[in-house]
């Protein structure tokens, strides 16, 4: 099954964020319509929806070629992908003025405030979610498609 592995890698790394993204949006709705929250949601989750994945499976791909030359765990490697997406989200965010950087934190959608203690917890959580889902579910679909 040597055919097309890099096809199989992209596969294999759009699957988290495509089960994950529906459900996000759906919690989104139901802030945004149901609980009448005054802020535009819409224009935050559109761009990641259409991105993530797509992310996910170019990151998995680099992990197949990189993974031949070098022996990086896919765990490690998957941790690593917060350190790129954020600042990257953050600097789009901030050119569409969705996200203004302040003294004592940010603000999204010119509305809440967030405390950067707060952003650097959220984002050691996101590195430690991040290395737990490449390393048990990327993982696993790289070792059943045979591209690990």
């Amino acid at each position: 099954m040597n055919t097309h592995p890099y096809l199989r890698a992209y596969l294999a790394g759009i699957f988290v964020p495509t089960l994950v993204l529906p459900l996000i949006l759906a919690n989104f709705i139901v802030v945004r319509l149901v609980l009448a929250v005054p802020v535009p949601f819409e224009r935050f989750i559109i761009f990641p929806m259409a991105v993530v994945p797509s992310l996910f499976g170019l990151w998995n791909m680099l992990y197949l070629w990189f993974h031949r030359r070098s022996h990086l765990s896919i765990g490690v490697h998957g941790a690593i992908l917060p350190f790129l997406g954020a600042p990257i989200g953050a600097l789009i965010a901030h050119q569409l003025g969705i996200l203004q950087i302040g003294g004592h934190g940010v603000t999204y959608f010119q509305l809440c405030v967030v405390p950067y203690a707060l952003i650097a917890v959220v984002f050691l959580a996101a590195v430690v979610v991040y290395y737990l889902v490449w390393k048990y579910i990327v993982g696993f679909l790289n070792r059943i498609l045979g591209i690990a």
